[in-house]
């Protein structure tokens, strides 16, 4: 997986999160359709460039919950 690829992803998973604002990360791969490794990558993306926000779900402490950083 190259610099594109996790870039592309990344777009893909913004466009998931600008629609709903709040996702967790099985909701994620099930409406991208990535695999576990994509939706991380992509994910790192998207918080280095400080486009999300992670937490953990309070129900479930094993499943994320990523948020769109509104602007």
């Amino acid at each position: 997986m190259n610099t594109e690829i996790i870039g592309t992803n990344a777009g893909t998973v913004w466009v998931a999160l600008n629609t709903a604002e709040t996702l967790g990360i099985k909701q994620l791969k099930k409406i991208t359709k990535l695999k576990d490794k994509e939706v991380f990558a992509a994910l790192g993306w998207l918080a280095r460039e400080g486009k999300i926000d992670i937490s953990t779900d309070p129900e479930d402490e094993k499943e994320l919950i990523v948020t769109l950083v509104k602007e």
